[in-house]
């Protein structure tokens, strides 16, 4: 199950919170060479951790299986602040238009085929069905080209909005998804499974085992 929680949610579980912040630094800064981001505590934590960010985790037998964040664009976000030489012209704003950052899957969970897991489909059918219940129909992500096909063979609507870009070993571009429910119907139909993914209130501590 995917659970959907604040920034204040999410520090009040410091399990958590560091699980996510160790998480972010494993694959933003140790793999995708992000050195801008390094720290000593081997915490990645950025100023888009506030009050309005909403953490998304997957949990897998008692362990932080994915993550990724959601950030409103109807104020500063990470595009605009820090990745503004993606786009050309004025990036999309408003009250159904959020930013995807952080998307990570844990090494120990990357299973599926076409590179793209069974926890990374759940985190997308997790922004999906999140985004529908808000009246959210569009996302901004920063991704690496490839996953621009991945997104149309998943029924989103890509659009770039911009060039891409090499970050630390990694090439990105900015892309503006846009879904609604029949997109939602083709992420569950690949993963196999139709049950909704979002789950309600807190996951168990972590070190716990519960079902997936």
């Amino acid at each position: 199950m995917l659970f959907s929680l604040t920034t204040q949610e999410l520090m009040e579980r410091p399990d958590l919170w560091e699980a996510v912040h160790r998480l972010r630094y494993k694959i933003f800064v140790e793999e995708m060479g992000w050195s801008d981001l390094q720290r000593p505590d081997g915490l990645e934590i950025d100023q888009f951790d506030h009050d309005e960010a909403v953490h998304q985790l997957v949990i897998r037998n008692g362990e932080l299986a994915g993550y990724q964040r959601m950030l409103p664009t109807t104020r500063a976000h990470l595009l605009t602040e820090v990745l503004a030489d993606l786009y050309e012209g004025t990036p999309p704003s408003g009250p159904n238009v959020w930013e995807l950052t952080r998307y990570a899957v844990a090494p120990g969970f990357r299973d599926g085929k076409r590179g793209v897991s069974t926890v990374g489909t759940e985190l997308i059918a997790g922004f999906v069905e999140w985004g529908l219940k808000r009246n959210v129909n569009q996302v901004i992500i920063e991704f690496e080209p490839m996953w621009v096909l991945r997104a149309l063979q998943l029924h989103f609507l890509a659009k770039p909005l911009g060039y891409q870009r090499t970050y630390g070993n990694q090439q990105v571009v900015a892309t503006l998804l846009t879904f609604n429910e029949h997109t939602l119907e083709v992420v569950r139909s690949r993963r196999s499974h139709f049950a909704p993914v979002l789950a309600r209130g807190y996951p168990d501590r972590l070190g716990m085992r519960q079902a997936s």
